[in-house]
Order: structure tokens, then sequence, then C-alpha cells
């Protein structure tokens, strides 16, 4: 009696539309930066860390402390970012009409 709606096929693909490439290379780019930012803090962090136990500041050790977890969990996201996007969207595909 109504319309049947049809089917729509997502395939994404960066590479259709102009620019596909250079946004392919940008966010590999920011990626690499990202993950440079993450070493950094790493490394200031534990050297805040150990600064701050030897001189028995605990807000030193601290601050050290929460920068090391925060820049290795970024670090972790960042990493697994392509997989948590294909995830989600892998889950999106299966919802049915």
């Amino acid at each position: 009696m109504g319309n049947k709606l049809g089917y729509l096929n997502l395939t994404p693909d960066p590479t259709i539309l102009p620019g596909g490439h250079l946004l392919q290379h940008l966010a590999s780019g920011i990626d690499g930066w990202a993950l440079v930012i993450c070493l950094l803090g790493l490394v200031v962090g534990s050297a805040a860390w150990a600064l701050g136990v030897h001189s028995q500041n605990y807000q030193n050790t601290y601050t050290g402390k929460k920068t090391v977890l925060v820049s290795g969990l970024a670090a972790l996201v960042i990493g697994g970012a392509p997989a948590i996007v294909s995830f989600f969207y892998t889950a999106g595909t299966g919802i049915k009409h």
C-alpha cells in the first residue's frame, strides 16, 4: 500500500572526492604530531615525577604521575583511533531498518 524504502549502500572511500588523498595525508600527519606530543608528555611527566619524589614534593609527584598516565592513555587512543572508528562504523552497519 505504501512506498517501500529502498536500501542505501554506503562504501566509505576518501579517494573518491577531490582532495581525498590530501585529507588522508593530513590525518596521518596530525596523528604523527600527536604521538610526538604524547612522547614529550611522557618524558616531561616522568622527569617531574622523579624530581617530586627526590625532593619529597607531593604536588610535583602527583602532577608527574598524572601527566604520564594521561600521555600514555592519549597514545593508546591515538593508536587505536582507526580501530575504534571502524568498530563503531561496523556496529552501525548492523542496524537494520
